[in-house]
């Protein structure tokens, strides 16, 4: 069997050749992200707030109403904020504090960016969704 020996900083990593460097970045690229994210039916319309590790996927769930539920039942599913965060626990925090703000202060936040309500993911999906 053959080896690749490298060095990583101060250690030295033994790999061998069948399981590949390859193998071994990919493991190191599998970072984590989550995201918590605001839609809304409309402008100044009902709005939800979500946490979710796949944001593009999740978005398409509320597009097409895939989960019965609160999204489905009103028609919330424009995407119009959404953080980004590296910590699972840290983005499950700022999803609860985020339900407890009154509507003003979550408008005020998204506003600053998003003044129009637009749907940030309105051009993800255009080929399989048209509105």
């Amino acid at each position: 069997m053959r080896f690749l020996f490298f060095r990583v900083w101060v250690i030295t990593v033994v790999i061998p050749t069948k399981v590949g460097i390859h193998n071994l970045i990919g493991d190191m690229k599998n970072v984590h992200q989550y995201y918590v994210y605001i839609l809304a039916s409309k402008i100044r319309g009902t709005l939800y707030i979500g946490m979710t590790n796949d944001l593009q996927r999740r978005v398409y769930e509320h597009k097409m109403g895939i989960t019965r539920g609160f999204t489905s039942k009103y028609g919330v599913n424009k995407l119009i904020y959404f953080e980004t965060f590296k910590d699972v626990n840290e983005a499950i925090e700022r999803e609860k504090r985020l339900k407890k703000w009154n509507r003003a202060w979550k408008i005020e936040l998204f506003e600053k960016n998003n003044p129009s309500w637009q749907d940030l993911a309105k051009d993800w999906y255009d080929d399989i969704l048209t509105d």
